[in-house]
């Protein structure tokens, strides 16, 4: 497994100081030039300098990314997201995303290691994702972690994850579409959900079941 690269741990307030108005492209660079710039050591001065068009919340506008990930390191949420056997680099990085916007621990990628970054737009530079060779070093990791392994695919006794036991310290495991989760994956897992579908299709774009789950988990515990 890969080691996460070093966390720093700036020391961040409350609340963020007043700032010029946001924009949904961004903001310029801070009013007043450099003598009006925030010293607080969270805020980048290239940033402040040229602006922040960045797709980040108001909060973090100017910040550096390293404080970024030190202030989310204090707020994640304790699920994490596993994929295995994914062929379609799109859809990783879309989970990557989704798992930035639903304040995941940790992805973890299972068997391949290289993944097209495109469609995580940058998300990967804020999300911990980590890579395990095979479904065993994955399963060792979980057991040493004690945390336990739900498998999300339409087969079998899966129960429908509105009203399946969803644990909050877990770890949810997919699949790629259409071969789904290999039998070594769904046997290490300790429960088994699904989706509920209403049309025609068997299944759901990966990534986009995925983000459903992750709702649902944030529906019932985020605060």
């Amino acid at each position: 497994m890969e080691e996460r690269m070093p966390e720093p741990v700036p020391t961040t307030p409350a609340d963020v100081p007043a700032t010029p108005e946001f924009t949904t492209h961004g903001v310029g660079p801070w009013p007043g030039g450099e003598a009006e710039w925030p010293r607080e050591e969270w805020f980048d001065p290239e940033l402040l300098a040229n602006g922040d068009t960045r797709n980040v919340i108001d909060r973090y506008r100017y910040w550096r990314m390293e404080a970024i990930v030190a202030d989310l390191d204090t707020q994640r949420h304790p699920f994490h997201v596993a994929i295995e056997n994914w062929q379609h680099d799109m859809n990783i990085g879309s989970i990557v995303r989704s798992a930035n916007a639903f304040l995941a621990d940790t992805v973890h990628i299972i068997g391949r290691r290289r993944w097209n970054k495109r469609g995580a737009m940058v998300t990967d530079r804020y999300q911990h994702v980590v890579h395990h060779e095979s479904v065993e070093a994955f399963t060792v990791w979980a057991a040493a972690e004690e945390i336990p392994i739900i498998a999300v695919d339409n087969v079998g006794d899966a129960v429908p994850v509105d009203r399946a036991e969803l644990p909050q310290r877990c770890v949810l495991l997919f699949g790629q579409e259409g071969p789904g989760l290999t039998d070594e994956a769904m046997a290490a897992a300790s429960g088994h959900i699904e989706i509920t579908q209403y049309g025609s299709t068997r299944s759901i774009n990966a990534s986009a079941a995925a983000a459903v789950v992750m709702y649902e988990w944030c529906r019932r515990y985020a605060s």
